[in-house]
């Protein structure tokens, strides 16, 4: 195909590519699963047959006179009606208004209470007064021997979605201080509310906008709490950054590139080429079903500062066009070929990441190659730049820069400290933040926000007796796990562990379809049955364990797994902590392998096309230093999180793009340094603006790119220096 052709049909492909942004919408999301996959946790959604596939999201409930709550009658009756105006639509005051969400199923303490007096002919809805109720009085409350499902139902859902602090009443009167003739006493409680959505959208502000309503029309002070919650905020944040940082970014890169190139055209000439590789990326992406992450948008400053480098060595240094063609294609392959190591991460999000920065990083190459370079040549040609072209003053010393750089940044590596960060919502969200201390403050009084879901799916058959049994006996051996949470009366502890029911009505030729028709619900699962093409395949547990032990988590999960094998099953276990302290943990040992490999894919590639096995050493020797050493610097940051490993590689990146630029036959020059450095300022303008950002990842990405940049100019600058001998002339490099 003729060049002018290709260049049509690329600039054309491009524009296309970008009108698909209006067929095809991008949605943002920011959840566990853009973070992380949880084989464990997808499959208990997508098989299960009530409702875990939903999200769980929790509401806080106080009065709006701070004062008691759930001893007060009225009150009580009071949110009763509103759980049921909710799921009714009756009251315009309190309506439930979003099209694309909905509510699927509220749990509150409240309901199980009035389930756990109507099984014992008591109506809580009818009541006058709590001694309506609570007489004749129910020696045992809901935590004896001699209770009903309902009740113990009922005692289940007031010690996690009451305070801890709280006087239990009627809920268990063995416990100090509480008495079968009070209702439980505390002035807040929580509810769990579980909704759905028509599309994948993932933001739930929904809830607090619902939540804000309702606090406004009734005597209740309602808020939106919770991890998912967190989770919405952090998105928000990101999206805040991302629509302030990408436009001065795209400004502050022009000015840099009028300013180092003396031609404003060039300048808008590139920065029109950058725009286009954005918004083409982007609708590729979204045309391709791809759910694109706030953490994914970090790419767009990260491709814009990548961009620029060949408008400088086309129009400033002084190379020629096939030297810089081959510069700037050995510089795209070794970037390419050191960020595409994140494609094989056990990390979601640093894969999805990778996946945008290395297209990102091609479709640059693309048009500054196919579409721009004539054009950079054109203007270039126009001007008298001879001035430049003088060599770089010299001094013999100056050779050992480069063995002495190394070795600075090896010791960088080797001082830093160990360890990496757990995969968590923390490290979306900036520390100082309010939510983060709300979420501290519910941890600390309730159960349930200090712990978090540990998912079990066991392999079974429906219509098996034995398999029945076997389940039940794995649950007794899971319940005396020392990580499993515990609801201790002081005359007996109960695992908060929830699967099949191990009742009276349990018998000898039961089978799990039998009896999960007479279970009762649990407090997260309708059905523990999980079930492929209407047979059930599977069961499904849920078990509450201590939601700030990491280690914890892992010792479980792999107890867990053991116990499984002990048992005869296949199957395994999930959760948000569990999985995430789990890749967190595998990612912290390969990383070393992962930059080590980054380095090998340099090597490779720079050999494949330069054909020199000592600039490729060279190349690739550099491009390790720098990446053990940004690496390292991260610890020296707050520590090496889920953006680490991509910002590592991407940083070996530019250093195996700046070193392929020194590392040619072609003496240094004035000219040829200053492309260099331009080239870095302006990549460095758009690292500088994302790390003033107040999400954390972008905070992170943007200063170790920032550090990468000074690093790998410098670096490449000294490597330059080789080109002085001892007579300081210039000798050839000596290839083999």
């Amino acid at each position: 195909m003729a060049p002018e052709r290709f260049r049509f049909a690329l600039v054309l492909g491009l524009f296309i590519s970008s009108a698909l942004l209006l067929a095809f919408p991008l949605e943002m999301a920011l959840n566990t699963e853009v973070l992380l996959d949880d084989p464990v946790k997808t499959r208990i959604e997508s098989e299960s047959v009530g409702d875990a596939k939903n999200s769980q999201l929790v509401l806080r409930f106080r009065h709006d006179d701070g004062g008691l709550l759930t001893n007060n009658l009225s009150r009580v009756q009071g949110l009763l009606q509103l759980e049921q105006e909710i799921m009714s639509g009756t009251n315009p005051q309190t309506k439930w208004t979003a099209e694309h969400v909905f509510i699927d199923r509220i749990e509150t303490p409240l309901a199980s209470w009035s389930l756990a007096f109507d099984s014992k002919n008591r109506s809580l809805a009818n009541a006058t007064q709590w001694a309506d109720v609570l007489n004749p009085t129910l020696e045992e409350g809901w935590c004896g021997n001699g209770t009903t499902e309902e009740e113990g139902a009922a005692f289940e859902a007031t010690l996690l979605l009451l305070p801890r602090e709280t006087n239990l009443g009627v809920a268990c009167p063995s416990f100090s201080g509480a008495s079968a003739t009070q209702a439980p006493a505390a002035d807040e409680l929580l509810w769990l509310i579980w909704m759905g959505s028509v599309s994948d959208d993932t933001d739930w502000h929904t809830l607090s906008d619902w939540a804000e309503k309702v606090s406004e029309a009734t005597e209740f002070e309602v808020s939106a709490v919770g991890v998912k919650m967190l989770f919405n905020k952090s998105r928000k944040i990101a999206e805040h950054d991302m629509s302030y940082i990408l436009l001065p970014s795209l400004l502050l890169l022009g000015a840099i590139l009028a300013i180092g190139l003396r031609d404003p055209v060039v300048a808008a000439m590139t920065i029109g080429g950058v725009v286009l590789v954005l918004t083409a990326e982007l609708g590729i992406l979204s045309a391709f079903g791809m759910t694109f992450s706030i953490i994914d948008a970090i790419a767009l400053p990260i491709i814009m500062g990548v961009a620029v480098d060949g408008a400088f060595w086309y129009s400033r240094s002084s190379r020629k066009r096939d030297e810089v063609r081959r510069m700037l294609f050995v510089a795209m392959l070794t970037t390419a070929a050191a960020v595409s190591l994140a494609l094989f991460s056990p990390i979601r999000a640093q894969r999805s990441l990778a996946l945008v920065m290395v297209l990102g990083i091609i479709l640059d190459w693309l048009v500054t190659r196919f579409v721009l370079e004539d054009f950079y040549l054109k203007r270039r040609a126009s001007k008298d730049m001879d001035e430049h072209s003088d060599a770089l003053p010299s001094h013999p010393a100056m050779v050992w820069c480069w063995p002495l750089a190394l070795l600075l940044l090896a010791s960088i590596a080797i001082s830093s400290p160990t360890g990496f960060e757990v995969l968590d919502v923390k490290q979306l969200l900036p520390e100082d933040d309010p939510a983060l201390i709300e979420m501290e403050e519910i941890q600390s009084k309730y159960i349930l926000a200090s712990s978090t879901t540990a998912w079990i799916a066991i392999d079974i058959s429906g219509d098996s007796s034995q398999d029945l049994h076997r389940v039940l006996d794995m649950q007794q051996q899971l319940g005396t796990h020392p990580s499993v949470l515990s609801l201790d009366t002081g005359v007996f502890r109960s695992p908060i562990l929830m699967g099949l029911s191990d009742g009276e009505e349990v018998l000898e030729n039961s089978t799990i379809d039998q009896l999960s028709k007479s279970n009762s619900e649990s407090l997260f699962l309708k059905d523990s049955r999980l079930q492929r093409d209407g047979s059930t395949s599977g069961v499904a547990i849920v078990v509450l364990i201590d939601g700030h032990d990491a280690d914890a988590a892992l010792k479980f999960k792999d107890d867990v797994e053991s116990l499984l094998k002990q048992n005869g099953f296949s199957g395994g276990v999930g959760g948000d902590l569990i999985m995430g302290a789990s890749l967190t943990r595998d990612f912290d040992e390969s990383r070393m392998i992962q930059i080590f490999a980054a380095g090998v894919a340099v090597f490779l590639v720079s050999y494949a096309v330069i054909r020199s096995p000592r600039t490729a050493a060279r190349i690739a020797v550099g491009t390790l230093a720098v990446g053990i050493a940004v690496d390292g610097m991260a610890s020296f940051f707050g520590g090496r999180g889920i953006i680490t490993a991509p910002a590592v590689l991407l940083g070996m990146g530019f250093t195996a793009d700046y070193l392929s630029h020194a590392s040619s036959e072609h003496a240094p020059t004035k000219r040829d340094n200053s492309a260099r450095w331009w080239a870095a300022i302006s990549s460095l303008s758009a690292f500088v603006l994302l790390g003033l950002a107040r999400f954390p990842p972008a905070k992170e990405t943007g200063n170790l790119l920032t550090i990468s940049i000074l690093f790998s100019v410098i670096l490449a600058t000294f490597l330059s220096f080789r080109h002085f001998d001892h007579t300081n002339k210039e000798f050839p490099d000596e290839e083999e």
